[in-house]
């Protein structure tokens, strides 16, 4: 079986899966029989949901295309602002849907996006096999900070967080989805992630700690597990704290 050679070019934020010698220049690639191209991308270390345009020789194509002898591929991230609906889309619908479901390293950026009114799902007992199908069944976004997770085949909506740090994390998936607009803080329960709506303070008085009755008269409740929300001693802080992620994020524009 001869072996098949190709030359490949990655573009942008995909170079952080490449080693420094490949990171923005085109160089070969040889493998033995044929193959296809979302294959060796793997192969090469980057997740296919990081991919959302491949041309070949210049020309759009999809995943399964099988690289022939002296192909030019380049592959392209994710498009946040740029519109390519032209040429071939990768899956059928786009990937920037706000709705997640994170790993179970990545709590504290699930309570940062819950905080933001976006739909995301974590728990810390999902297991990789859990992870993979409720992101294909419920169409969401898989963030991890695992590629491996990332190479499943059931995986079509993923992205690899980079930062480490909590409030890092929220600010580059805040750019590289581009969700500023779509933020709506204080709209989600923290706990269940269901929406939480406004209800009347004779509705929820049984539920409230007696000094709470005294000093609020403004009341949410969750939709889900039924938690009762008021602006506290905290709220002020939280305002601050979500208004500077969105500010960072919006400055920075989209990743």
């Amino acid at each position: 079986m001869n072996d098949t050679r190709v030359e490949f070019r990655f573009y942008e934020e995909l170079n952080d899966f490449l080693p420094a010698d490949k990171h923005k220049v085109s160089f070969a690639h040889t493998f033995p029989g044929r193959a296809s191209v979302k294959d060796r991308i793997e192969s090469l270390g980057v997740p296919h949901t990081e991919v959302d345009l491949i041309l070949v020789n210049g020309e759009s194509v999809g995943f399964d295309y099988v690289l022939q002898d002296e192909d030019r591929v380049s592959v392209y991230p994710v498009f946040e602002s740029l519109d390519i609906s032209s040429v071939t889309r990768l899956r059928p619908v786009p990937l920037r849907v706000p709705r997640f479901v994170l790993d179970t390293h990545l709590g504290k950026l699930a309570r940062y996006l819950r905080l933001l009114g976006f739909d995301t799902l974590y728990r810390n007992d999902y297991d990789d096999p859990t992870l993979a199908a409720v992101s294909e069944t419920e169409h969401r976004t898989l963030l991890t900070r695992d590629t491996g997770l990332l190479k499943r085949k059931q995986v079509q909506r993923g992205y690899f967080v980079r930062e480490t740090a909590p409030q890092s994390q929220v600010r580059e998936v805040l750019r590289r989805f581009d969700l500023v607009a779509c933020a709506k803080p204080f709209s989600r329960c923290l706990d269940c992630n269901a929406d939480i709506v406004s209800v009347a303070k004779q509705a929820v008085e049984q539920d409230i700690p007696q000094g709470t009755r005294r000093e609020h008269d403004t009341f949410w409740r969750c939709n889900g597990c039924g938690k009762v929300y008021w602006a506290g001693s905290h709220h002020s802080h939280l305002c601050r704290l979500l208004a500077d992620l969105l500010g960072a994020a919006a400055d920075q524009g989209p990743g």
